[in-house]
């Protein structure tokens, strides 16, 4: 496997690891802020790994003879419990921080350098390997996708009770950009979900604070990308507790008329808060629940245009009447309050440990 990380992305080496992946028939998995390294359409891309990433790319991993991470830090939601990651897996690690090898995991092979001139030097070196004589490999991970992609946890539009899922409302609106769009998350649930479900074509395509979590980061980051990229959409995709620490600027977005579309995943909850307390500490919630403003009248106090969707049927009207308005705009999607971001990789936990359905997560 190799692992592409932001790294790829900093050095502009989207062009030379696709050559990589190709000549080796290698396939890609990518961390959060690799999302982009690669199009996620490319047969080579596997998809998201970690901590919420896909079954089948964690699996694949375990399961590697040979790691080659590019770009990227073996964080802890990445690997997990470090004695258990990849226990069969070679591990050469490409970075330009010296610091960064073998800080988490043990690497057989230490690169330091950066991507793209690493992979110039090492793409003339490696044998071209035919797709024939993959078959089987390729056969047995196509295999674990599509068992992951069938899993319980897809909310398919309605989620219990007919509500609206969240996985359901990035799915569409990553088609109904043509996964194009700069795309800008926040923290916290939505933010997983932004990652797996969106369907990431373009490298910069998606925006993230990454390891430093920040809450609020969503609607000024895409402010500065709207700015940056005038002639790409730009949607920040938040919750609504980040939102509600920087929603201030939705007087700057209407002054200076700055054509963000903010697509508001309202659960009425920290949702990552309340998953953990739900599932690690057996449902004593605290601090989780929030009782938020009416948002439609909070845009709308600032001269901003709000579409509101609380069912499947009404997400395709709300993005294409945000899409139509040349200027910021709210989407107001009111979500399942208890839908969870599965699988979930327990902290102490490794990548063979995921929880994948409530009834485990109850089961402890």
């Amino acid at each position: 496997m190799i692992l592409a990380g932001h790294g790829v992305l900093l050095a502009d080496a989207m062009d030379a690891l696709r050559a990589f992946a190709e000549k080796t028939q290698i396939p890609v998995a990518h961390t959060l802020l690799g999302i982009g390294a690669i199009d996620e359409e490319h047969p080579l891309s596997y998809g998201f790994m970690g901590m919420h990433g896909w079954k089948h790319v964690n699996r694949a991993i375990q399961s590697a003879d040979l790691l080659i991470a590019l770009g990227m830090r073996f964080d802890d939601r990445v690997t997990g419990k470090v004695s258990t990651y990849a226990p069969h897996a070679r591990i050469v690690h490409v970075d330009i921080d010296p610091s960064e090898i073998g800080k988490n995991v043990a690497v057989e092979v230490p690169i330091v350098g950066d991507v793209k001139r690493v992979l110039d030097a090492l793409i003339p070196l490696v044998e071209a390997v035919q797709p024939t004589e993959r078959e089987a490999y390729a056969a047995e991970l196509a295999a674990w996708r599509g068992d992951s992609e069938s899993a319980s946890w897809h909310g398919s539009g309605a989620w219990r009770d007919g509500l609206l899922s969240a996985d359901f409302v990035i799915a569409r609106l990553g088609e109904l950009t043509d996964h194009d769009a700069t795309l800008v998350a926040d923290v916290g649930q939505h933010q997983m979900w932004l990652a797996r479900y969106a369907g990431f074509k373009r490298p910069n395509s998606h925006l993230s604070s990454g390891g430093l979590g920040t809450m609020g980061y969503g609607v000024p980051a895409a402010m500065g990308a709207a700015l940056g990229r005038p002639d790409k959409e730009t949607w920040a995709v938040v919750g609504d507790g980040g939102f509600q620490m920087t929603f201030q600027e939705l007087m700057t977005l209407s002054q200076d008329s700055i054509p963000v579309k903010i697509a508001l995943l309202d659960n009425k909850k920290l949702g990552m808060i309340r998953q953990w307390q739900e599932i690690i500490y057996s449902g004593n919630y605290h601090s989780a629940h929030l009782p938020g403003p009416d948002f439609e009248k909070l845009a709308e106090a600032f001269g901003i245009p709000t579409f509101r969707a609380r069912t499947p049927d009404e997400v395709e009207p709300a993005i294409r009447g945000a899409q139509a308005v040349d200027g910021p705009v709210l989407c107001w999607f009111e979500i399942a309050e208890t839908q969870n971001v599965f699988p979930m990789m327990p902290a102490g936990k490794g990548l063979s440990d995921l929880i994948e359905t409530w009834g485990e997560a109850a089961a402890g």
